[in-house]
């Protein structure tokens, strides 16, 4: 996830028609907002122990022990827990907690607890808090959305609210590669449900994600011919040079910005310092607001590969797509309106935006299933050992969920399918 654009949400307490021209209540919920500010002490005691657990995306130990702490919470609220094994090898299992109630809504809450992060960095970096802002590896991508699903939860049972037909908790284990190993279980879960919302950070100041890019990779794969680099340098085909040459094509492209943005992240040539190298290979990092742009980006590497200038070489292009876009949508658009009326009461603006950082909510859109993202505590520098969660964020978004949850049992969207 990156750093949104931000957009000041237009609609305020005054827009007060939601999903179905259902009429949302006025005002702040007292009893909501209490019990979301009691919870806050042992919110944050909770978080900082999933922090304080490396869970990089493939740390099966890791994602294990997550998942140790939070399965008896959720059965604690009567949930119904299976451990789901990930679709392909390597990675934990995937939680779905799943309550009954006695409304008409389906809904379904979606979180993720790998992150970016390799063994051995809470050692160096474990969660802390100073001042309002609170500091950790996942800390709001997206440990502390998912905690955030789990205290919604929480203030829902102590109210005895039931008015839902179905609550599903997903907590996934790859979201940071995309999701392979739970694509066929998404798939079900949304088509099982009439709402999606999902856990992953606001960004600041205070926005909610309506729109995000889709996420593909570009794989460049040059095969060369390898020799002795100081006898016969003259009998190798060298790989990496050919590379170097296939690259410049990145620069034809933007690397910043709200649309299409094309960065190399990662490179690969040779195996000893005095072999001419025989194998190249570069990643390249594609988001894009719409499919057909992946195509264009695609076309212009492939043209790209049909020119060499280290002749005997061959260059391969292929694609890996991750997620799809989220593309601004008028069911989003309809969720985020509900959202902002229900915020608006406790003196705040909720901004809409959107952002380069994909993820499950662009599988529900196109499912057809009405999808709201960014719901997740505030924070920023994803991806990087500056991240943070802005601290002031964390009751107002827990009390926004809970109270989403609570407008939406009773009055579930349409969905397009």
């Amino acid at each position: 996830m990156k750093t949104s654009t931000w957009l000041c949400g237009a609609a305020t307490a005054a827009m007060v028609l939601g999903l179905g021209g259902t009429a949302l209540a006025a005002g702040k919920d007292a009893k909501v907002w209490a019990a979301a500010e009691a919870a806050r002490p042992a919110q944050l005691e909770l978080l900082k122990q999933v922090v304080n657990i490396d869970s990089g995306t493939g740390d099966v130990e890791g994602g294990r022990k997550v998942a140790a702490l939070l399965i008896p919470q959720l059965k604690a609220l009567g949930m119904t827990v299976e451990s789901v094994p990930a679709e392909i090898d390597g990675l934990p299992e995937n939680t779905v907690a799943t309550l009954t109630g006695t409304g008409k809504a389906k809904i379904l809450l979606i979180g993720h607890i790998d992150t970016v992060f390799g063994p051995g960095t809470v050692a160096n970096w474990p969660f802390s808090i100073e001042g309002d802002i609170g500091h950790g590896p996942g800390i709001t991508d997206e440990k502390g959305g998912v905690i955030e699903g789990v205290f919604a939860l929480k203030i829902l049972n102590q109210l005895g609210f039931k008015n839902f037909a179905k609550l599903t908790l997903l907590i996934e284990t790859s979201e940071e590669r995309g999701s392979p190993g739970t694509r066929k279980l998404i798939d079900k879960l949304v088509h099982a449900h009439d709402v999606e919302l999902n856990l992953e950070p606001g960004d600041s100041p205070d926005v909610i994600t309506v729109w995000r890019k889709g996420s593909s990779t570009i794989d460049i794969d040059v095969k060369g011919r390898a020799a002795h680099a100081g006898v016969a340098p003259q009998d190798g085909r060298n790989a990496a040079t050919e590379l170097v040459h296939q690259l410049a094509t990145v620069d034809q492209f933007p690397h910043s910005g709200q649309g299409t943005t094309v960065n190399l992240t990662i490179i690969n040539a040779g195996s000893r310092y005095n072999i001419i190298p025989e194998n190249a290979r570069a990643q390249i990092n594609v988001r894009i607001r719409s499919k057909a742009d992946l195509d264009a980006v695609v076309a212009g590497f492939e043209k790209s590969a049909q020119t060499t200038v280290v002749p005997d070489t061959k260059v391969t292009v292929s694609r890996e797509s991750s997620f799809p876009p989220l593309p601004n949508n008028p069911m989003t658009d309809a969720l985020a309106a509900r959202a902002q009326a229900i915020y608006a009461p406790l003196g705040l603006t909720l901004g809409l935006g959107g952002n380069g950082g994909a993820s499950e909510s662009a599988l529900a859109y196109e499912a057809g299933i009405p999808a709201l993202d960014g719901l997740g505590p505030v924070g920023g520098g994803f991806h990087s050992t500056k991240e943070f969660m802005d601290m002031t964020s964390v009751t107002p978004r827990l009390y926004l969920l809970t109270k989403l949850i609570m407008e939406l049992g009773a009055s579930p969207p349409k969905p397009a399918r």
